[in-house]
Protein backbone atom coordinates (compact mmCIF):
# COMPACT_ATOMS: atom_id res chain seq x y z
CA UNK A 1 0.00 0.00 0.00
CA UNK A 2 1.03 3.77 -0.86
CA UNK A 3 2.52 5.70 1.96
CA UNK A 4 -0.68 7.96 1.38
CA UNK A 5 -3.37 5.07 1.30
CA UNK A 6 -1.89 4.03 4.52
CA UNK A 7 -2.51 7.35 5.78
CA UNK A 8 -6.34 7.43 4.65
CA UNK A 9 -6.70 3.78 6.01
CA UNK A 10 -5.33 4.87 9.68
CA UNK A 11 -7.17 8.13 9.36
CA UNK A 12 -10.53 5.50 8.63
CA UNK A 13 -9.41 3.43 11.24
CA UNK A 14 -9.19 6.37 14.02
CA UNK A 15 -12.60 7.98 13.38
CA UNK A 16 -14.29 4.53 12.62
CA UNK A 17 -12.79 1.88 15.40
CA UNK A 18 -15.26 2.65 18.10
CA UNK A 19 -18.59 2.31 16.22
CA UNK A 20 -17.10 -0.81 14.78
CA UNK A 21 -16.38 -1.93 17.97
CA UNK A 22 -19.67 -1.26 19.06
CA UNK A 23 -21.09 -3.36 16.33
CA UNK A 24 -18.60 -5.74 16.57
CA UNK A 25 -19.72 -6.71 20.47
CA UNK A 26 -23.55 -6.98 19.59
CA UNK A 27 -22.32 -9.81 16.77
CA UNK A 28 -20.76 -11.76 19.01
CA UNK A 29 -22.07 -11.37 21.83
CA UNK A 30 -18.73 -10.11 24.14
CA UNK A 31 -16.53 -7.33 24.20
CA UNK A 32 -13.63 -9.15 23.60
CA UNK A 33 -14.61 -11.44 20.73
CA UNK A 34 -16.06 -8.01 19.06
CA UNK A 35 -12.52 -6.46 19.70
CA UNK A 36 -10.90 -9.69 17.51
CA UNK A 37 -13.59 -9.37 15.52
CA UNK A 38 -12.83 -6.18 14.14
CA UNK A 39 -9.45 -6.57 14.04
CA UNK A 40 -9.67 -9.10 11.72
CA UNK A 41 -12.42 -7.80 9.58
CA UNK A 42 -9.89 -4.74 9.16
CA UNK A 43 -6.67 -6.84 8.14
CA UNK A 44 -8.94 -7.83 5.53
CA UNK A 45 -9.90 -4.19 4.72
CA UNK A 46 -6.74 -3.29 4.42
CA UNK A 47 -5.53 -5.70 2.02
CA UNK A 48 -8.80 -4.75 -0.32
CA UNK A 49 -7.97 -0.93 0.30
CA UNK A 50 -6.77 0.08 -2.81
CA UNK A 51 -10.03 -1.65 -4.45
CA UNK A 52 -12.60 -0.47 -1.80
CA UNK A 53 -11.77 2.69 -1.12
CA UNK A 54 -12.10 4.04 -5.05
CA UNK A 55 -15.75 2.64 -4.94
CA UNK A 56 -16.22 4.26 -1.84
CA UNK A 57 -17.64 1.37 0.42
CA UNK A 58 -14.85 1.26 3.03
CA UNK A 59 -17.79 1.22 5.78
CA UNK A 60 -20.09 -1.62 4.12
CA UNK A 61 -17.18 -3.36 3.03
CA UNK A 62 -16.04 -3.65 7.02
CA UNK A 63 -19.43 -4.16 7.72
CA UNK A 64 -19.88 -7.08 5.73
CA UNK A 65 -16.61 -8.38 6.77
CA UNK A 66 -17.51 -8.59 10.31
CA UNK A 67 -20.65 -10.41 9.47
CA UNK A 68 -19.61 -12.91 7.58
CA UNK A 69 -16.84 -13.41 9.97
CA UNK A 70 -19.09 -13.57 13.15
CA UNK A 71 -21.24 -16.13 11.70
CA UNK A 72 -18.12 -18.18 10.48
CA UNK A 73 -16.41 -17.69 13.58
CA UNK A 74 -19.75 -19.07 15.64
CA UNK A 75 -19.41 -22.13 13.29
CA UNK A 76 -16.19 -23.30 14.15
CA UNK A 77 -16.62 -22.48 17.52
CA UNK A 78 -13.70 -24.07 19.27
CA UNK A 79 -14.94 -27.17 21.66
CA UNK A 80 -12.15 -27.11 23.38
CA UNK A 81 -13.37 -24.14 25.07
CA UNK A 82 -15.71 -25.09 27.89
CA UNK A 83 -17.56 -22.43 30.29
CA UNK A 84 -17.57 -23.02 33.88
CA UNK A 85 -19.56 -22.09 36.68
CA UNK A 86 -16.50 -20.95 39.05
CA UNK A 87 -15.58 -17.08 38.35
CA UNK A 88 -11.30 -16.93 37.54
CA UNK A 89 -9.19 -15.95 40.40
CA UNK A 90 -8.18 -12.57 38.99
CA UNK A 91 -10.48 -9.24 38.62
CA UNK A 92 -11.81 -9.09 35.28
CA UNK A 93 -12.46 -5.60 33.83
CA UNK A 94 -15.10 -7.10 31.20
CA UNK A 95 -17.94 -4.20 29.88
CA UNK A 96 -20.09 -7.17 29.27
CA UNK A 97 -20.20 -8.39 33.02
CA UNK A 98 -22.70 -5.50 34.01
CA UNK A 99 -24.62 -6.12 31.10
CA UNK A 100 -24.74 -9.62 31.69
CA UNK A 101 -27.75 -9.03 34.17
CA UNK A 102 -29.67 -7.77 31.40
CA UNK A 103 -32.56 -9.85 30.21
CA UNK A 104 -32.78 -8.33 26.87
CA UNK A 105 -29.10 -8.50 25.93
CA UNK A 106 -28.88 -12.13 27.75
CA UNK A 107 -31.63 -13.02 25.07
CA UNK A 108 -29.91 -11.16 21.78
CA UNK A 109 -26.80 -13.14 22.89
CA UNK A 110 -28.84 -16.40 22.84
CA UNK A 111 -30.41 -15.88 19.27
CA UNK A 112 -28.53 -18.24 16.38
CA UNK A 113 -25.03 -16.11 14.94
CA UNK A 114 -27.23 -15.05 11.42
CA UNK A 115 -30.43 -13.82 13.20
CA UNK A 116 -28.20 -11.72 15.24
CA UNK A 117 -26.34 -10.71 12.77
CA UNK A 118 -29.70 -9.64 10.48
CA UNK A 119 -30.80 -7.72 14.28
CA UNK A 120 -27.59 -5.65 14.34
CA UNK A 121 -27.66 -4.36 10.75
CA UNK A 122 -31.26 -3.83 10.65
CA UNK A 123 -31.48 -2.20 13.68
CA UNK A 124 -28.23 -1.06 15.48
CA UNK A 125 -26.34 -0.56 11.96
CA UNK A 126 -29.91 1.51 10.43
CA UNK A 127 -29.53 -0.80 7.12
CA UNK A 128 -32.92 -1.74 4.46
CA UNK A 129 -33.27 -5.49 4.19
CA UNK A 130 -31.65 -5.28 0.85
CA UNK A 131 -28.28 -3.43 2.17
CA UNK A 132 -28.71 -6.25 4.92
CA UNK A 133 -29.26 -9.06 2.28
CA UNK A 134 -25.96 -7.65 0.25
CA UNK A 135 -23.85 -7.28 3.33
CA UNK A 136 -24.52 -10.93 4.31
CA UNK A 137 -25.35 -12.42 0.97
CA UNK A 138 -28.47 -13.51 1.39
CA UNK A 139 -31.85 -13.12 0.02
CA UNK A 140 -34.11 -10.32 1.04
CA UNK A 141 -36.40 -12.93 1.94
CA UNK A 142 -34.04 -14.70 3.93
CA UNK A 143 -33.44 -11.43 5.95
CA UNK A 144 -37.39 -11.25 6.43
CA UNK A 145 -37.64 -14.56 7.96
CA UNK A 146 -34.72 -14.29 9.89
CA UNK A 147 -35.60 -10.79 11.22
CA UNK A 148 -39.44 -12.43 12.52
CA UNK A 149 -37.84 -15.43 13.68
CA UNK A 150 -35.57 -13.33 15.95
CA UNK A 151 -37.87 -11.41 17.21
CA UNK A 152 -40.10 -13.81 17.88
CA UNK A 153 -37.58 -15.59 19.81
CA UNK A 154 -36.95 -12.60 21.88
CA UNK A 155 -40.72 -12.33 22.25
CA UNK A 156 -40.82 -15.86 23.57
CA UNK A 157 -38.51 -15.25 25.98
CA UNK A 158 -38.72 -11.99 27.64
CA UNK A 159 -41.62 -10.35 29.23
CA UNK A 160 -42.72 -6.63 29.24
CA UNK A 161 -41.81 -6.90 33.16
CA UNK A 162 -38.02 -7.41 32.39
CA UNK A 163 -37.36 -4.98 29.61
CA UNK A 164 -39.73 -2.09 31.30
CA UNK A 165 -37.29 0.34 33.06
Amino acid sequence: MKGEDDARFREFVAQRQPALVRTARLLTGDWASGEDLVQAALIKTYLAWSRIEDKGAVEGYVRKTMARLAISWARKRSWSERPTAEPPDRAVTDPDRAAGDDPLWRAVRALPPRQRAVLVLRFHADLSEADTAAELGISVGTVKSQTSRAIAALRGRLTVAEVAP
